[in-house]
């Protein structure tokens, strides 16, 4: 890929993370379990335990990788490799944990995703503000997830036969 759309797709990247981590954050800082888990049973406090857990690792992935972000745009001369792999982190760190999130409070079912219908499902229907925190990024990773499919696995492959090549 030429470096002019490397260096777009980080632009872009950057953007679309740093609206989903503003958003999460504020989420995080205004929610604790109580005001979540307003009935207190068991189930409940389990399903969001899980939920912040969650959140919390996607803004961690997120953060990180917009950090990344800044340093490959920032550099003098840019680097296309350090852009590169900071790409494949958004989308196997960012994006994963998002779409994949470790205690599946939330899955995303694809026969909606084609629908215009919400495609994110929830394992138990949750209080509206952590619905709309899911909602409301659900569609910066879609685009990420979008913008970076090459980093799923060519960006890989090609990786591998360029260290084959070199030790060959």
């Amino acid at each position: 890929m030429s470096a002019v759309n490397v260096q777009k797709l980080c632009e872009s990247a950057q953007e679309k993370l740093k609206n989903a981590v503003k958003r999460v954050e504020t989420f995080l800082n205004e929610h604790a379990l109580p005001q979540l888990a307003v009935d207190s049973s068991e189930e409940s406090v389990l399903f969001y335990k899980g939920f912040l857990s969650d959140l919390r690792h996607v803004l961690v992935f997120s953060e990180v990788s917009y950090e990344k972000l800044g340093v490959a745009l920032r550099r003098a001369n840019f680097d296309v490799d350090f852009a590169e792999k900071a790409l494949y982190n958004v989308y196997h760190d960012c994006v994963n944990s998002f779409f994949y999130p470790k205690n599946e409070s939330y899955a995303e079912d694809g026969r909606y995703a084609y629908t215009g219908q919400d495609a994110i499902r929830f394992r138990k229907t949750p209080v509206p503000a952590a619905r709309e925190v899911i909602m409301d990024i659900t569609k910066n990773f879609e685009e990420l997830r979008d913008d970076l499919t090459y980093y799923e696995s060519d960006y890989l492959t090609q990786r591998r036969m360029q260290t084959r090549r070199t030790h060959a």
